[in-house]
């Protein structure tokens, strides 16, 4: 197919970012579709050929982001985060000093390893409880929890999809790739220094207390046994293997009209009613005839808990695949321990490239039955996938057309004869900016040629400038929206879009003072 005629590629290119840039901040138009839409653009416009505007679909960048999706997923169904949250969290006693340090440092660590938004999903539901049980406002402990999980994907490479953009960038302008373990060094001192401001400022976040109050798994199986007047001995209630559930019978319900009693199994034999209730009645006897409303205390293994409550003519309360997730260290967990420590081997030696080290670790957890297929699938973020694959052609046009170089030329005329520091402090200031509008991962596509094109105009090392981009793009405290762990937060919390940069603003005027003076000694220019 032609492209619509010539069009000067670096006016094109300026223009379909633009447009990106106001669709990804207006949110009316979902990220897949914008992120499509600007590679079509930059095809059709003639900016790049069809081969170079949809190349990003299979890049190896995105197939080792993808497949480390499913490897968190492992970790956090099979129980090994919610295992290591409350081995942690257990010990840290009520102090809300203890508290914070404890939370922020192992949301830190968790993010380095599964991702921000895998961490802060693990752990809010029982950082919840423990604000409660401390007598705490869940904000003074929820905040902290998802800016400590931004700066602890600085740890390693696999904090997020950004390090691996950018140890790639650095390693394609001449550079080299960033270690599995070297982002720490910049990683380490930023944890370092926001769990400091949490401390120091922590008056500065409001007292509030969300509505949403998550499952105390203790609480919730003490409260079914009074409720269903449970007398069998079922052993524990919600173990790693096995569990509970409860089922609404639904009007027209094939259930109707039969007979129950606890004890008995369902026709198929993989389920035990274990009671029953109407209303607030609780129903005993031999039998117990079946009507529309009643509600039905079921035990199985997880598995099959999982497959019956899609059965047609039972609604479930309490969704078995979510209660799961809250059981310590569940089915396949030393399974999917083994496959982490597998692959963290393999991508620190450098042996193996990093997209083959993480798709063998999927494909091992399918195959050891870790997750299932479906789980596999249903764990990737398609959203971010298409949005980085689509933006990548961006990044392609900006160094291609000589974009960069012009936008790199425009930024070192304006700061003058400033020096390299101005300069980067100039490039991570534009990426925090547009880091609270739109993902991190957008901002550096669209910042990372500026900034090599600029080290290469200053005839300076690309090293600094991809490291303190990373620092910079990790600083999304200013809005709720800036990154989705920000959002996860902000109903349990009761937080306020303003509460966000009252908090949020030393901690990204640290991470900018990290990027400008810490990064360039250690990667120096």
């Amino acid at each position: 197919m032609a492209t619509l005629g010539t069009v000067d590629p670096v006016v094109a290119t300026l223009v379909i970012l633009v447009l990106a840039v106001i669709a990804f901040v207006s949110n009316r138009v979902p990220i897949g579709v914008v992120a499509i839409g600007v590679a079509l653009a930059l095809f059709f416009t003639g900016v790049l050929t069809l081969p170079e505007a949809l190349a990003g679909f299979g890049d190896p960048t995105v197939l080792f982001i993808a497949a480390l999706f499913v490897v968190s997923e492992s970790l956090d169904a099979t129980g090994v985060t919610a295992w290591a949250g409350q081995q942690v969290i257990g010990r840290a006693g009520t102090k809300r000093t203890r508290l914070v340090v404890v939370i922020a440092v192992l949301v830190a660590v968790l993010s380095a390893l599964i991702s921000i938004n895998g961490a802060v999903a693990a752990l809010l539901p029982l950082v919840v409880l423990v604000a409660a049980r401390a007598g705490l406002a869940s904000s003074k402990l929820l905040l902290p929890l998802a800016f400590a999980a931004s700066a602890g994907s600085l740890l390693l490479l696999t904090g997020t999809p950004v390090n691996i953009l950018v140890s790639d960038f650095a390693a394609a302008a001449g550079g080299r790739a960033f270690g599995f373990f070297e982002f720490a060094l910049a990683g380490i001192p930023v944890v370092a220094g926001t769990v400091t401001i949490v401390l120091l400022a922590g008056r500065l976040i409001p007292e509030r207390t969300g509505a949403l109050m998550p499952v105390d798994l203790v609480r919730h199986a003490r409260l079914l046994r009074q409720q269903y007047a449970v007398t069998l001995d079922t052993g524990t209630l919600l173990g790693p293997v096995t569990g509970v559930t409860e089922v609404v019978v639904a009007p027209r319900s094939p259930l109707i009209g039969t007979h129950v009693c606890a004890g008995m199994t369902t026709p198929d034999g993989d389920l035990v009613v274990l009671g029953a209730r109407r209303g607030d009645e609780q129903l005993t006897g031999p039998e117990i005839l079946v009507q529309a409303g009643d509600a039905l205390l079921l035990q199985g293994t997880w598995d099959d808990l999982s497959r019956h409550s899609h059965d047609s003519g039972v609604l479930v309360v309490d969704d078995p695949a979510r209660l799961r997730r809250s059981v310590p260290l569940g089915r396949g967990a030393k399974r999917a321990i083994g496959i982490l420590i597998v692959m963290i081997a393999l991508l620190a030696t450098g042996l193996v490239p990093p997209a083959a080290v993480a798709l063998l670790a999927a494909c091992a957890l399918v195959v050891t039955r870790t997750v299932t297929v479906s789980q596999a699938y249903h764990s990737i973020p398609w959203s971010t996938v298409v949005l980085i694959a689509g933006m990548i052609p961006m990044s392609t046009a900006f160094i291609s057309t000589g974009t960069a170089d012009l936008v790199a030329e425009w930024m070192l005329s304006f700061l003058g004869g400033t020096g390299p520091h101005a300069a980067l402090l100039a490039l991570c200031v534009l990426a925090v900016v547009l880091g609270q509008l739109i993902s991190n991962t957008a901002t550096v596509l669209i910042v990372a040629p500026i900034a090599i094109a600029i080290a290469q105009s200053l005839d300076l090392s690309v090293q600094p400038f991809m490291m303190a981009l990373t620092v910079a793009g990790a600083a999304s405290f200013l809005t709720p929206i800036a990154t989705p762990a920000n959002l996860m937060v902000m109903e349990p919390a009761g937080l306020r879009f303003g509460d966000y940069w009252r908090f949020g603003l030393p901690l990204v005027l640290f991470f900018l003072a990290v990027s400008v003076l810490w990064v360039p000694l250690i990667w120096p220019f």
